[in-house]
């Protein structure tokens, strides 16, 4: 007990920066002062910087049946993870959206850790990962209905995920890639429609092809939610006229996977400019779905950077005429607007 007279200075400061949170997140209801939702709390839009839209610091593959926390080791993930964080930061990087879903090995107190010693914004979500064939999805997800699955994200949401107090930022769904989406899969993408009329939280949909993207847009719009709250994720496996198709109805057009291949980088240049050429530069995101601390493998197995927009795209980007203003939109202004707090209901 030789530090308790500094008990009562640390829960003054803590219920401080939840009342500040509060206050930023009503602003943000109001229109007035847009808002995102980091683990060590709400802040302004404005403050993101540059940022990265899709990556992963850890994920879980054994299935929703069998993991959970004590499959990690937090200390040994934060020993391997620092240092490649601390290099995007080096690099500018002030925002990471870390995309592991629940079950998946989201880990919310883990991306607390590491934002205080990095002094990086990271961002976690709600929402249940249906692609692979549900590998993902708790059982209680089978049974229950489109308004309870909805209502345990809207909780974290309101109370926090867990008892962590650290609550989500978006939403974070996926289906598999096939033409139609199966009966389960309709059922998430309708629970995150009905979590986003209520909390305003941005939906981000591991998708892939257009059908499926379409096929999510069209419940949507049946939920009453405009495509500006939707993220179609790893949308380089879209064609290009679906690209425009879907930025010109309003939704985000999500090119990640980003990586030194020539083959890739060649392609999202191709994309890039094919939807600069149809002026829809301010409806795409970039970002690499890279890192991946792998649970399970010795040492987390092969960590891969978040650097190669920064050293293989941008440069070959500028050699074809990409201005600043083109890489500040996409890596600063997109992400402010499609991640920021905001019920947006369909007109």
């Amino acid at each position: 007990m030789k530090h308790t007279h500094l008990l009562k200075p640390i829960l003054k400061l803590k219920f401080t920066l939840l009342l500040l949170s509060g206050w930023l997140i009503f602003m943000s209801c109001q229109s007035e002062t847009p808002v995102i939702m980091t683990v060590t709390g709400a802040i302004p839009t404005t403050e993101m910087g540059l940022t990265l839209a899709h990556e992963h610091l850890l994920v879980d593959f054994i299935g929703a049946d069998s993991t959970g926390y004590h499959r990690w080791q937090r200390n040994e993930v934060v020993k391997k993870v620092l240092p490649y964080l601390n290099e995007i930061k080096a690099l500018g990087v002030k925002t990471l959206v870390e995309c592991t879903p629940a079950y998946l090995g989201r880990d919310p107190q883990l991306l607390q850790i590491l934002s205080e010693q990095t002094g990086l914004h990271l961002l976690t979500n709600t929402g249940y990962y249906g692609a692979r064939q549900n590998k993902f999805v708790p059982t209680h997800a089978f049974e229950e209905t489109v308004e309870q699955l909805a209502a345990r994200w809207i909780n974290e949401w309101q109370n926090g995920i867990e008892a962590t107090g650290i609550k989500p930022a978006f939403i974070k769904i996926a289906v598999d890639r096939d033409d139609t989406l199966s009966k389960m899969h309709q059922k998430i993408v309708r629970a995150a429609a009905r979590t986003h009329l209520q909390t305003g939280l941005t939906i981000m949909s591991h998708t892939g092809p257009e059908k499926p993207a379409l096929a999510q847009l069209a419940i949507l719009a049946e939920e009453g939610v405009a495509p500006e709250a939707f993220i179609w994720t790893h949308a380089q496996r879209g064609t290009p006229a679906a690209h425009i198709e879907c930025a010109q109805n309003g939704a985000w057009v999500s090119l990640d996977n980003m990586n030194a291949d020539l083959v890739r980088v060649h392609q999202f240049v191709e994309l890039l400019t094919n939807l600069k050429q149809h002026h829809l530069l301010d409806h795409v995101l970039i970002s690499h779905d890279a890192g991946w601390y792998h649970v399970g493998e010795p040492e987390g197995g092969t960590f891969r950077s978040f650097t190669s927009i920064f050293t293989d795209l941008i440069p070959v980007l500028k050699k074809k005429g990409f201005s600043d203003e083109d890489i500040n939109q996409l890596l600063v202004a997109n992400p402010r607007a499609a991640f920021r707090i905001q019920v947006r209901p369909l007109k």
